[in-house]
């Protein structure tokens, strides 16, 4: 099996047969190493803290340093195992250790699974500043193991399919329906249905990205939600699910104001049916103030993700001030 740029399925880790064991450095969280220890038997293994907030430059060098001590060189292949958290930090190591060297993943969350390992963006976050340091650089593989999935809590399916729900309203209506016909409880028993449905994402979203690798124009689409809610993610310490979830009705609620958008309780009811919030109380002051640093900004204005109708997003400049009084309105 050549190392080709893409997503190759395979069993489990032992199969990275290509790559001499030697060669390669794998980094899990605490979470995935605790329930999977067999599964990284032999390897040279990083365990790194698990949580959004320890994706910082802390961690980074704390890696870097652990990588020296196990003599890595430019031959070396970084390999992270784990959600959007251990992927982007990952992706971000292996680009900026001696100027970049090759990294893959296996992604071990559903929302890994449809969204964060694919694209690569890699990055980390400065303080509530969500991704604020990073690069955009593709990894060598994708490898899916679906058994990661069996030990997933439920909080995590939801945040999965946040990211599901956001791609069947900006391209993909008949996604929209099925979901409307489904349940995580449905998924979770059906694994073919499910492997279908992360299929069906992950080529949804590397198609977009194979487009605009350097988001200039489509790829901006997959933000829907995600300008609110890097705004509030972390400064409520709230998971990237919900937080996507209550970006993508306040979304909605721009759409109706500027596009006649007139589909939001669907939206809205399809959010709730798979337990993701729909509202959140929030100090508007603080979270304009993050936003209005976000990096789509663009002097006054923000380059929005919204809908015309489910399954068509569009990208409208809009003015600060205008996102400012909507925020007063929430």
């Amino acid at each position: 099996m050549k190392q080709q740029k893409g997503i190759v399925t395979i069993p489990q880790i032992a199969a990275f047969n290509t790559i001499p064991k030697e060669n390669m450095v794998l980094i899990t969280d605490e979470n995935v190493f605790a329930y999977h220890k067999k599964k990284f038997l032999n390897f040279n293994v990083i365990v790194i803290k698990a949580g959004e907030k320890f994706k910082n430059q802390t961690t980074v060098d704390t890696i870097i340093k652990k990588i020296i001590q196990l003599g890595a060189n430019r031959t070396t292949t970084i390999v992270g195992v784990g959600g959007g958290v251990v992927t982007d930090i990952t992706g971000y190591v292996a680009s900026i250790f001696m100027r970049g060297i090759n990294f893959g993943y296996v992604p071990t969350t559903l929302l890994s699974l449809v969204d964060a390992s694919i694209g690569g963006k890699n990055g980390i976050d400065v303080g509530v500043y969500k991704n604020m340091i990073g690069t955009i650089n593709q990894p060598t593989f994708i490898a899916e193991d679906l058994s990661f999935l069996n030990t997933l809590p439920q909080d995590e399916w939801k945040n999965g399919f946040a990211e599901i729900i956001k791609h069947a309203c900006i391209n993909n209506k008949k996604m929209f329906n099925e979901l409307q016909e489904n349940s995580i409880v449905t998924y979770k028993a059906k694994k073919e249905k499910l492997q279908l449905l992360i299929q069906q994402n992950a080529t949804l979203k590397a198609t977009i990205v194979a487009k605009d690798i350097d988001e200039k124009g489509e790829r901006k689409l997959l933000n829907f939600g995600h300008t609110l809610g890097h705004a509030i993610e972390n400064t409520y310490e709230l998971s990237h699910g919900q937080a996507i979830s209550i970006g993508m009705l306040f979304a909605c609620k721009l759409s109706q104001e500027i596009l006649g958008f007139n589909e939001t309780d669907k939206v809205r009811k399809l959010l709730e049916q798979y337990n993701l919030p729909t509202q959140f109380t929030f100090d508007k002051k603080i979270v304009f103030d993050i936003l209005s640093k976000d990096k789509k900004r663009e002097k006054r204005t923000i380059n929005y993700v919204l809908l015309e109708k489910i399954g068509k997003g569009k990208i409208v400049p809009i003015d600060l001030d205008f996102i400012k009084s909507a925020l007063k309105k929430y």
